[in-house]
């Protein structure tokens, strides 16, 4: 398992948060044991979430399909083409290049452009915020993509309706 290094001594950390925290915040005070404490949940919770959750070994962008190609670490390969995705749509192929993986893997970030996804995020489709999904949904419908299930039920129907597509077979049970 890949564990991220702390980037410090936790008391400095802690020393840091709470020096400059009181500048800008309510002040608030915890003891050195209650802040261990909540170090070591929200570390078990990070830990927990990174063996859950989809991990990269490598993502590059295939300039031929024009899709960013992650492969990821149980071997399955996972691609998406860059016009979808919120931030690289019309970026050059040179600037699609330059992903990194972040989050031991479970991230996708581009420095120049200033985008980041996570990766489970795009397994599940979200490929921007809701504003720019409704706008690809919108797009797909224009080109006559179904984006509902409803719509594509409805299609279905219309086209068997036509005689398109034939009616599904129904089994006849043996009279016993």
């Amino acid at each position: 398992m890949m564990r991220a290094e702390p980037c410090g001594s936790w008391k400095k950390i802690k020393g840091i948060y709470f020096e400059d925290g009181e500048k800008y915040m309510a002040k608030w005070r915890m003891s050195d044991e209650e802040f261990e404490r909540q170090l070591a949940e929200a570390t078990k919770r990070g830990e927990e979430a990174l063996e859950r959750g989809p991990r990269a070994r490598d993502a590059y962008y295939d300039r031929e399909s024009g899709r960013i190609v992650v492969e990821l670490l149980n071997g399955c390969t996972f691609m998406f083409p860059t016009e979808l995705a919120q931030g690289l749509r019309g970026a050059s192929p040179d600037d699609l290049a330059e992903v990194k993986l972040m989050g031991q893997g479970s991230d996708l970030h581009w420095d120049k452009l200033d985008v980041q996804f996570t990766l489970s995020g795009l397994m599940a489709g979200f490929f921007g915020n809701q504003r720019w999904m409704s706008e690809i949904a919108s797009q797909m419908n224009r080109k006559g993509v179904s984006s509902t299930p409803e719509a594509k039920q409805a299609v279905e129907r219309a086209n068997g309706k036509k005689g398109e597509r034939p009616a599904p077979a129904t089994r006849k049970r043996k009279s016993g």
